[in-house]
């Protein structure tokens, strides 16, 4: 039996608690005379003991029922091959303030033998040249004048693989963002901050101040609109038929990929901006290209992106695909796809196959479900 004269209880606890930022805990009183002992400092499942539950014995049991343990656990987690963030492709941005002629060769002037149209244009070129200005040469062989500016770094952000399912909630700040030392707005601050692209592992969550709040650490909270938060769930949504598929959480703008029932993959994304979304409901891949050119010619919507990577269809023009003019992730910014890194594409592109299911949902419910308002263009 596990036992400990309470004064050495509240010495122990005293030293756990000390590698914390300002633990406060209310303990149940001291006790009486009948001679009973205090749990000695561990974790205690259930509800019967041969000790008495309090101080640092029940500071650490209620730790574990939310899954946080000192010290905490690891993700069961890995980074993938960051040789999957490359490409061998050179991008160009061309103005999207000015229509840019298109040239047979370098140097040349006027108009020109067609033109790109204001919009939001990339192209992938294959050479430069300098003698008369700066021309980009195009995968045809055209050239453009150098209005615009070369992507000198793509994203080089990556997911986590997962050797085994998460036991609790996780995810990725997509801002700076302040830990706060109790939920709510007018808690004060702990002077700690979180970095984009921070991990982190989300143990519980308040709703305070109308916001909802996780808490990442005894007495230590960020804001949860402000991280992407996977939360995983084994149990496969209605209607899929196989042990594989890739979940897409529209309000947390995070995607989980389950091999077997089991999470083997998490990243950030950037979904469909109003008024264009990405649809809800159950889909499946039913193309998948390496490599190709979106566009739209409506002069109101025109768009053209080059030698977009690792493209899987699921949903009519909508796609999970590489986004190389995206250096952030975490909040709606596409025009219906699922724009992910270059490293998270080229990963979901080698682990999927045509038919595996894509279940998009919106918790929130606030995405629209009429097909009406989806358009047969997307990127």
């Amino acid at each position: 039996m596990k036992r400990i004269v309470l004064s050495l209880a509240v010495i122990s606890f005293a030293f756990i608690t000390s590698s914390f930022t300002e633990v406060q805990e209310s303990f149940p009183p001291d006790e009486g005379e009948s001679g009973g002992v205090v749990c000695e400092p561990a974790i205690y499942p259930g509800d019967q003991h041969d000790c008495l539950l309090l101080g640092p014995a029940r500071f650490l049991t209620d730790l574990s029922i939310i899954g946080l343990t000192i010290p905490p656990r690891p993700l069961p987690a890995a980074k993938p091959d960051p040789a999957l963030a490359t490409l061998p492709y050179y991008y160009f941005r061309v103005s999207p303030d000015q229509a840019v002629p298109i040239y047979s060769g370098p140097c040349q002037k006027g108009s020109g033998a067609s033109v790109f149209p204001q919009g939001f244009v990339y192209i992938a070129y294959v050479d430069v040249n300098r003698d008369c200005g700066t021309y980009y040469m195009l995968q045809d062989g055209s050239w453009i004048p150098g209005a615009g500016y070369r992507i000198g770094e793509i994203s080089a952000f990556q997911g986590f693989e997962f050797s085994t399912t998460p036991r609790n909630s996780f995810g990725w700040a997509f801002e700076q963002i302040p830990i706060k030392p109790a939920p709510g707005y007018a808690t004060g601050t702990t002077g700690q901050e979180i970095y984009p692209f921070q991990v982190l592992q989300f143990y519980t969550t308040q709703n305070v101040d109308d916001a909802d709040w996780n808490m990442i650490a005894p007495n230590q909270w960020v804001e949860a609109r402000k991280v992407a938060q996977v939360l995983p769930e084994t149990t496969p949504p209605d209607g899929v038929t196989t042990g594989r598929w890739i979940d897409v959480n529209l309000a947390e703008q995070t995607l989980a990929v389950y091999d077997n029932n089991r999470m083997v993959f998490a990243t950030m994304i950037a979904t469909g901006q109003d008024p264009f979304w990405t649809r809800p409901g159950l889909h499946s891949i039913y193309k998948k290209i390496e490599s190709e050119t979106m566009r739209n010619n409506d002069p109101a919507d025109f768009y053209y992106l080059e030698k977009v990577p690792w493209i899987m269809y699921f949903d009519g023009a909508r796609a999970l695909h590489g986004a190389y003019w995206r250096t952030r992730f975490g909040y709606p910014q596409s025009h219906g796809c699922v724009n992910l890194s270059i490293g998270d594409a080229h990963w979901l592109f080698n682990w999927a196959k045509e038919g595996d299911w894509v279940f998009v949902h919106d918790p929130s419910g606030l995405t629209p479900t009429d097909p009406a308002l989806y358009s047969a263009y997307a990127y």
